[in-house]
Formats: C-alpha cells, structure tokens, sequence
C-alpha cells in the first residue's frame, strides 16, 4: 500500500515507519521538524520506499496532493510534551486542530481511512480507576495553557466523530498512554528519558511535585503493534480505544527503578512544579488504561514490562 504518516519523523511516527517498511508498503512522511527529527529516520531515508517531505499541515494544497495519492492514514502530527505545549501555546493549538481538520476533510473527500493518534491527557483530572473509553473528562480552566492540549485532541475526537457519523469518514481513535522506547527525546517533558539521562550521569534525578503521581508506560513496539492492529479491524472504525499498559507505577518509584537498574548514584531530587512549568500548573494523579476494548477487538496485550522497557532504554542510550 501507499500510506502517508504524518509526523512521521517523531518518536512514535519513526518507530511506525520504520515497521510499515519492513511490511513492504511505500510510505510517505510529512513533518514540519518542529518537535521530529530527521535524525529518528536515519538508516531509513535512503530506502527507495520512504520519501520524506518536510512540510506543515497547514499547507492545504500540499496535504492535498499527500491525500490523493495514498491508499491509507497514520495521523500522529500534533504538538507533543507539557513543556512544549505550555511554552507555544497558539502553535499546539493551530497544529492540533486546524491541521487535524484538514487530515479528515480531505480524507473524507477522496475516501481514504485514517487513524488518529489522540492522547490520555483527554480524561483530564478524572479520578476514575482505571480510565475506560466512556469515562466523563474533567479538565482544569481556561487560564492554564497546560490544559489546552486536552481541549485540543477531545475536540479532534468529536470532529473524528461526526466525519464518521456524518460523512462516513473511515476512522479510528486512539487514546495512546505514556508511549515510551528508544529515540524519545527528554527535551519536551518525557519523564523517563529524563530520568535515565540523569542517572547515567550520576546528577539527581529530578522528580517533579511530590512523585506520588501513578503512570502506566507502554513501549513503543508495542504502540506500534497496538496502532496497526486497529487500523486492520473493520469493527474499530468509529471508536475510540485506549492504547496503552496496565502495569501501574509512582513516579518517585520509576526513579528509583531507573536508579537501581543503571547502577546509578544518583539521588532523587523532588522538584516543585512552579519551578519547571508556569505557576499554578495542574498535573494529572493517575492516568492508567483499562485496556479490555482493545483486547476485545484486536487481541492485542502488551509484550513488554516497564522492567525490560527501562532496560532497552538504558541500554540504548548507553550504545549512544
């Protein structure tokens, strides 16, 4: 097939290009660099199967010219990281949302079937345990950009929604979790690249608020997988799945694991967020998937522990 990835030269849209052309299908990518590197494609860029355009978006008459000729979607270009979010607040939400309308209109137009990477920032501050599909979303005010990114991908929901309901637009939404691997940059936020970074060079690791907040970190072969399988289930249009890992952990806890399994001297530093993020940042306490639905229509499980995940992450960045 010819299928258009965009963002494809992020961490997770790198991570799908590169399984895409190991399955034989002609890919192109289209990412503005703003948060992609070309670099995550290296190795791949000479494949006569790739063709990378470094290209927005918003470039209407381009994304037209990608659209008409693939067979098939990978949505993932968004602005991506609470730091990133919180420090161009108008470029996430022009990216996420105009650049997301333009995706399913022209994909509705010339009928190609897309699917759209959404976020677990959607749910907000709910407390429910465990975050399931048709959960309500409590999202904190107006007045603190950290919050816009939820508002963004719950209203790239709604909007994937009525091109389904409306226009028959083939499509598939997917509540990715705390995605993390090799190549994933600590730049915009991520907490365990960050982590392993300190750790291996024996400075503290630096552990945002109280560390008791709970997460739930899936590798990216495993996102990989999950995406793929929902976009080769017919039953999976129209709906909206968690992708992501049951295995619950405290932050405070990850550093620690990070710590013990680097032999690191490293100390945890606990660090208040008004000195990272904006005053008044909210962060978010729990944010762990029930992933039945998914299991349900796809069979899909995770393969990976975060044990193994932090393993191949230390590993590789010590290769580097």
């Amino acid at each position: 097939m010819k299928i258009l990835v965009t963002g494809g030269a992020g961490f997770i849209g790198s991570h799908l290009v590169e399984s895409l052309l190991k399955d034989g299908h002609q890919v192109t990518v289209v990412d503005d660099l703003s948060t992609g590197s070309k670099g995550n494609l290296a190795g791949l860029l000479s494949n006569e199967n790739l063709c990378f355009e470094e290209e927005s978006l918003l470039n209407y008459k381009k994304m037209l010219k990608y659209i008409t000729e693939c067979d098939c979607i990978y949505h993932l270009a968004a602005a991506v990281g609470v730091k990133y979010i919180i420090e161009h607040p108008l470029d996430s939400l022009i990216t996420n949302v105009r650049g997301t309308e333009i995706v399913f209109e022209l994909a509705q137009i010339f009928e190609k079937k897309v699917f759209f990477a959404s976020s677990s920032e959607v749910y907000g501050k709910d407390g429910t345990i465990p975050f399931k599909e048709t959960d309500a979303r409590i999202l904190g005010g107006v007045e603190l950009s950290r919050w816009g990114y939820a508002f963004s991908k719950g209203f790239d929901e709604f909007l994937a929604k009525a091109y389904f309901k409306s226009k028959g637009l083939k499509v598939v939404i997917g509540r990715l979790f705390n995605v993390c691997g090799q190549r994933q940059s600590p730049h915009y936020g991520m907490v365990i690249p960050r982590f392993v970074r300190q750790a291996l060079a024996n400075e503290p690791i630096s552990v945002y608020g109280d560390g008791e907040q709970i997460r739930a970190f899936m590798h990216v072969y495993d996102a990989v997988d999950a995406i793929k399988r929902l976009m080769e289930e017919p039953l999976a249009e129209g709906e909206v799945v968690n992708v992501g890992s049951n295995e619950p952990v405290k932050i405070a806890d990850l550093a620690r694991k990070v710590k013990d399994i680097s032999a690191s001297s490293s100390e945890l530093s606990f660090v208040p967020y008004h000195e990272v993020y904006e005053h008044d940042f909210e962060d978010m306490f729990y944010r762990v998937p029930d992933i039945s639905k998914i299991k349900e229509l796809t069979g899909f499980t995770p393969q990976y522990n975060l044990d193994q995940i932090l393993k191949m992450i230390i590993e590789d960045y010590r290769s580097v």
